[in-house]
This record gives C-alpha cells, structure tokens and sequence, in this order.
C-alpha cells in the first residue's frame, strides 16, 4: 500500500452541521418572531428547509417596515406615493393568505398612511378560522367613514388580548362577547353607549381596559367584575362605575361632561372606588363638580391610594376644593403628582384654602415623594409648596418643574427667576429635616 503524499490534501471535508436549522420549531419561532416581517421572509432564501419557514409564524406584524428602507423613509412618510403602500400592502396581504399554513394566535396590523383597508375584510375572516387570541387593529383615520368590522370578527371567540383603532363596532344580534378576553383598547371607534356597554358586560374575564372615544356619549355603565385597570378619555354625559370590586387604577384623562344636570355626586362616585390604588384626574374631570356641594373631605377614606397624579387650575375654587377633598381622605398617600395649567393672578379665591393653618387636623403621614409641574412661582403655587412641606413629615423628594417662560426671556433671567424662587422655598417650614426640593426649568 503507498503512504499518501505529504501535503496532499483530503478531498472531502465534514462541513459543520447546520444548528440553526435544527434547532426545535419553538426556539426558530422565536429567533423569527423577534424579526421584522420583511427580514422573516427573507430567510426563504437561505436553503429548501428554509424556505417556508416563515410561512409557519404563529404571530406577524405587518407595519410600514415591510417596505421602508432608511433612504425611503421620510419620503414615504410625508406622503411621496400613498398609492405605493397601498398596492404594496394589498400583494403582502395576498401573499399571507395564500401561503400562511398552520395557525395565527398573535397579529398585528398598524399602517396609518393607506389609502383604504383593502382585504381587511378577508384578513379578518382568515385569522377567525385560526382561533386569533391576540389581535392589533390600527387602521389609518378616514376622511370620511370609519372601517365597518366585518361579521367574521364577532366569531373570533378565543381572543383575550384586543386593540381596535379607528374602526366602527357593530354587533351582530347574535354576539354574546368573548368569554375569554383579558384585555381590551378601543381607541377612535365609534360604537354607541348600548353597545359598548354590553361588549364590556359580556367580557367576564377582562381584566385592563382602554377607553378612547372621539364623538360624545351619554351614560356609560361599567359592569366589570374582573377589571384592574380602567384608563378613559372622551366625553361622556355620565360615567357609572357600577360593578368594579377589584378595580385597582383608574385614569380620567382629557375627558368633558357635556351634560352638567347629570354631573355624578363626588361622594357617590368615589364610595365605588374603594378599591382604587392609582388614580390619575384631569380638569375637565373637576369642572363636573362645579356648583355641587364639595365637602371638606369624603366620609369615608379611601385607604388603598398610593399614587394619585392630576391636572388642574387654582382660578377655579371648585376644583382646589375638590382636590383638597381628595387629598385629605387618601392618609396612605406616597407618592403625588400635580400639573398646574393656565396662569393665575396672584390673589385669586382658592388662595386661602391653601393656607397651612387650614390643615391642622390633617397630616400626610405616608407621602414620600411630590411632582409639581407648574408655571413660574406666583403665590397660589408657591402656597401650595408651602403646604405640601409643611404637612408632609417622611417626604423624600420634591421636585419642582417651572416653566412658561417666554421663548424671547434669556436664560440669565429665567434662571435668576429660578434662584429666587429656591431662595423662597428654603425659608419654607419642613415636617420632614431630610426632605430634598429638586428645581428644574423646562
């Protein structure tokens, strides 16, 4: 036998095995889903086992990285060629539906700049037969009507997590809710009182709900027995919290009582929140309690509050009575936010209301840290400081955050403004020796 060559070199070679492509189908679902869309459907190319492996995704996001590029997109964006997305939106569709196998449990669709919606309808009925438990709707705002959610919809009966945007809801009479939803975002819907009502009723499982409602409605009952967390902006002739035993945040943001007769009675509302550890209000939310009756503080306390964040004005005496009201019956208050809008003279008639002296059977015992976003130091906010410090002994932290300054004022003023109102806030009383007061100007 002849010794082989020296130097010679082995004709074949152990290629390395291919690890990616043998990992278990679980772990290349997640490699994939953690790409975009577009990059999860290149991989077609990289070998036959490869190539419909995307095919077989169990969540897909379709948005404008399916055909954005760097270079293309601001252009895109400002509106270049609508129609381009559109078409190019409507082949990506057909693709999905032809050649998806296996099923969808999570979809995403959020493209804002089509021109119409166009095999919505098909999409929607698609992803129905594949028992769809998490679906994003963001539909791009109409000129004139809203996309009409198709019949298929109202079958998806295995959904637990849903977002609908700019989308009209029409039930069918024949829908009795999805028993298994957990959580719900309806933001720029339109859909009627009625109907809303019993979407929320006939979802005996959910948990979180978002309200964002455009066009004015009458009364709205929540009958939630699960629900947690509660967030709503719109206008709404009368909100009735009626059945929320676990409910443990609530945001009223932005919202307007339109109808001031049948503005809700502040102890009435409250006593339903019994519950409530955050909660964050807007003005609008005060001014339904104009001309009512504001008691000095609730009957009862609420005990569970730690966080309460709101936004008011101190022109108007309703609503720093209202909000001392609350103040005064959350004892276990750690942590509190407050944004201070529209300018206000300096003797104004909630000035007095802020005075210490006026706080004397009442201490917060638990607050630890405040956030004041306010305007540029006049009395009723600096009274308002003043308060808060004296009456708070375990505070931590106070941060201040001053602005409304004009764009023409230069910086060596605003700045001086700023040192004098430090000057005036270190002359404050403290309930507590370490508390620390943090100023920043924006």
């Amino acid at each position: 036998m002849m010794a082989p060559k020296k130097g010679r070199k082995h004709s074949c070679q152990t290629l390395p095995p291919d690890l990616l492509s043998n990992l278990p189908k679980n772990a290349l679902d997640g490699i994939l889903v953690r790409l975009p869309l577009r990059e999860a459907v290149r991989t077609s190319i990289l070998s036959k086992k490869w190539r419909y492996t995307w095919c077989k995704l169990p969540e897909l996001t379709l948005d404008e990285t399916l055909w954005e590029t760097p270079a293309d997109a601001g252009s895109l964006r400002w509106g270049r060629d609508l129609t381009f997305v559109t078409s190019n939106f409507t082949k990506i569709m057909y693709h999905i539906l032809t050649l998806h196998a296996g099923p969808i449990t999570k979809f995403t669709l959020s493209i804002s700049m089509l021109v119409s919606c166009p095999n919505v309808d098909n999409l929607i009925y698609f992803l129905s037969r594949d028992d769809i438990k998490d679906l994003v709707l963001r539909l791009p705002e109409p000129e004139d009507n809203l996309y009409k959610l198709p019949s298929s919809f109202f079958t998806c009966l295995q959904l637990r997590h849903l977002t609908l945007q700019h989308c009209l809801i029409l039930p069918p009479p024949t829908f009795r809710g999805f028993d298994k939803l957990i959580s719900m975002e309806l933001s720029g819907v339109k859909i009627s009182s009625k109907y809303l009502e019993s979407l929320i009723s006939n979802c005996p499982l959910l948990e979180q709900l978002v309200l964002e409602i455009n066009h004015v409605m009458k009364v709205i009952e929540i009958n939630a027995p699960m629900l947690r967390s509660f967030d709503f902006t719109g206008s709404v002739r009368f909100l009735c919290l009626k059945n929320i035993p676990l409910l443990e945040k609530f945001s009223l943001a932005d919202s307007e009582y339109v109808d001031r007769k049948e503005s809700h009675d502040i102890v009435k509302f409250f006593r339903s929140l019994s519950t409530i550890e955050h909660l964050h209000l807007e003005y609008m939310w005060f001014s339904a309690c104009l001309g009512l009756d504001i008691p000095a503080r609730l009957p009862f306390n609420l005990n569970r509050v730690k966080h309460f964040s709101l936004r008011f004005s101190l022109i108007c005496l309703d609503e720093v009575l209202c909000t001392l009201c609350l103040i005064r019956s959350f004892p276990y208050l750690q942590y509190l936010k407050i944004e201070i809008v529209g300018n206000h003279d300096e003797d104004i008639p909630a000035l007095e209301c802020l005075e210490v002296e006026h706080f004397s059977d009442v201490t917060f015992n638990h607050l630890r840290e405040v956030r004041l976003i306010m305007g540029t130091g006049s009395k009723p906010e600096m009274q308002l400081i003043k308060l808060l410090l004296a009456k708070s002994p375990l505070l931590v932290r106070m941060l201040i955050e001053a602005g409304m300054f004009e764009e023409f004022v230069p910086a060596r003023i605003q700045e001086s403004a700023a040192v004098q109102m430090l000057v005036k806030v270190a002359k404050f009383q403290r309930a507590s020796p370490t508390a620390e007061v943090d100023l920043r100007l924006f």
